[in-house]
């Protein structure tokens, strides 16, 4: 096939997008390799901006000291202090474990605008924050439980 002249800049851009939507690389980390070493389900809610099913997660009732950090990296994200009960099936904190662990982003979608919740190490979906969290700050991050690790109080690196 051959492609006219003032159009091969755009079919070498269009050619090189595709690739790269396959095979995304995040901090050097392609989409096979992430479903290599992630569940399903982890995969699902990390990289495709999955939801778990409400009140399906272990963490749910974790009520031990500890970090609780990303499945995909192990970047702490939250501490257990920031824990508490939102009613809502997911687990709940009110701010993350410092202001660097995490990332937000405006989310389009399901007809609303909310703020999603990305770790700021790989780019994991957690979940959402949402203005109606208890004090001192007043927010509510809600997270995917398979989204998160916990680890006890003096098994940190």
């Amino acid at each position: 096939m051959k492609i006219p002249q003032i159009l091969f800049p755009v079919f070498c851009f269009c050619v090189a997008f595709s690739s790269f939507a396959k095979e995304k690389e995040v901090d050097g980390v392609t989409d096979k390799e992430w479903k290599d070493v992630l569940t399903k389900e982890e995969y699902r809610v990390l990289r495709e901006e999955g939801t778990e099913r409400a009140f399906s997660s272990p963490l749910l009732n974790e009520n031990r000291e500890g970090q609780f950090v990303c499945a995909g990296c192990a970047n702490p994200v939250f501490a257990s202090g920031s824990k508490f009960k939102s009613g809502t099936g997911w687990p709940s904190f009110y701010e993350p474990i410092n202001e660097k662990a995490v990332g937000v982003k405006e989310d389009r979608s399901f007809f609303s605008v909310r703020t999603e919740v990305h770790c700021a190490r790989c780019d994991g979906h957690l979940g959402h924050v949402f203005n109606d969290g208890p004090e001192p700050t007043g927010l509510r991050y809600c997270i995917n439980g398979v989204a998160l690790s916990f680890v006890p109080e003096g098994e940190q690196d």
